[in-house]
């Protein structure tokens, strides 16, 4: 596991694999869409937004990667009835999923505990932590029936040192760590499948960009510097290692 934040994926390493990866119009989720395609993957995009999606899916198509799928998908609004019907979809085009990377973030804004308002923790909740654990639910069957299965959860540093004016966000960030324990420890008798949590730490992505305005580029690790670790984490050489909490890059 020591040189996961390294990793070079051997040529054609996600050959035939079919990943899912939601967030994936921008940042991080765009970047590791691409990466997984240039490997071998069939993206299965997922996101709020068609036209980054389209964009995302036009970079796949010109890097030569296989033909991928976009799928608009709102977190925050969609429910049971759509995770079931993507899962169909992915049955009935495919036939097959060998990984999710959630990489889908629900922010509102840094604020005091006492201008943070109800409808903002039960929406970043439910992008973060509840909305993950349903759909990764509804796919199980396909993940379950794979024949090496991943699902990787991104997740935020300050869920593991939680900070004034990071409220609602942290506390829904925070629940991820418990969901994917959880469901680790459930899927031993499934030891085709597992869950990680992957903390970016500083990295450059939109959402840094929002939390941390007054930071140049060049003071933080760039967005390719966690495609390794994602490339790892989603693919054969993380075979066995479920439960986990990784760290990226630590904050200064």
């Amino acid at each position: 596991m020591s040189d996961w934040k390294d990793y070079v994926a051997p040529e054609g390493a996600f050959k035939d694999r079919v990943i899912l990866v939601t967030g994936a119009g921008q940042g991080i989720g765009a970047a590791a869409a691409l990466a997984l395609a240039k490997a071998g993957a069939t993206v299965i995009l997922s996101g709020r937004n068609e036209k980054k999606l389209s964009r995302t899916y036009d970079e796949i198509e010109a890097a030569g990667g296989p033909q991928p799928a976009a799928v608009p998908l709102d977190l925050a609004k969609a429910g049971e009835a759509e995770f079931a019907q993507l899962g169909m979809l992915i049955q009935k085009e495919f036939g097959r999923l060998d990984g999710i990377l959630h990489a889908a973030n629900g922010f509102a804004f840094l604020s005091p505990l006492s201008n943070q308002k109800l409808d903002e923790w039960v929406d970043q909740f439910r992008v973060n932590v509840a909305a993950p654990f349903a759909l990764t639910r509804a796919l199980f069957p396909l993940l379950s029936a794979a024949p090496d299965a991943s699902v990787l959860v991104l997740g935020e540093h300050h869920a593991l040192e939680p900070k004034a004016y990071w409220g609602g966000y942290t506390v829904s960030k925070t629940a991820q760590g418990a969901w994917i324990k959880i469901a680790a420890d459930e899927w031993d008798r499934h030891p085709n499948v597992r869950i990680n949590w992957l903390i970016p730490g500083p990295i450059q992505s939109p959402f840094r960009t929002k939390t941390h305005p007054g930071e140049t580029k060049a003071e933080i690790a760039p967005t390719e510097s966690i495609l390794p670790a994602i490339q790892y984490w989603l693919g054969a050489a993380s075979a066995g290692q479920s439960g986990q909490t990784l760290v990226l890059h630590e904050p200064q």
